[in-house]
């Protein structure tokens, strides 16, 4: 087994790597970002990756063989110490093309939910709730977009 800093190292420089071969073999990708809210939906939970900026809903790639929830509930988990008690509730599929060309996303609404003890690593240096009200700077257009849509029931729209 490779040690965990290392293995952490190695998914660091790699990523970019990757990224450019899923989009020279892939016509299409598929992802999920989730809502975790708390508080009565008054706080959030998001992420920031250690390979790019920005504030995000916690989420990723659907693996083969795994089905959109079950990579939604396994992102959450891993990219925040979030381990859902209910099955996320579907809220919309998104075309994402502005960032990656055939990028779709698959968000989720989750509200029960505990919390693990969470430490950062190469991919997520740092994942915390927000209040809804006072989302901080940098946190993406997307991500503030499906906040919105989710706390004030308005409909999705059909890009992220």
């Amino acid at each position: 087994m490779m040690p965990e800093k290392l293995k952490r190292a190695f998914f660091r420089a790699m990523k970019p790597f990757l990224h450019a071969t899923y989009r020279q073999t892939r016509g299409m990708t598929l992802g999920t970002r989730t809502l975790v809210l708390k508080d009565e939906a008054e706080m959030v939970m998001l992420v920031r990756h250690g390979y790019a900026p920005g504030w995000l809903l916690p989420g990723g790639g659907v693996e083969r063989g795994e089905s959109l929830v079950e990579a939604a509930i396994r992102e959450v988990r891993e990219e925040a110490g979030i381990v859902a008690e209910e099955e996320p509730v579907f809220h919309g599929i998104f075309l994402n093309d502005a960032q990656f060309v055939g990028d779709h996303v698959a968000c989720y609404v989750l509200r029960q939910f505990r919390e693990e003890t969470f430490t950062p690593g190469a991919e997520i240096a740092e994942a915390r709730f927000f209040p809804v009200a006072a989302l901080p700077d940098g946190t993406t257009p997307g991500t503030r977009r499906r906040i919105a849509e989710v706390i004030s029931g308005t409909p999705p729209t059909r890009r992220w």
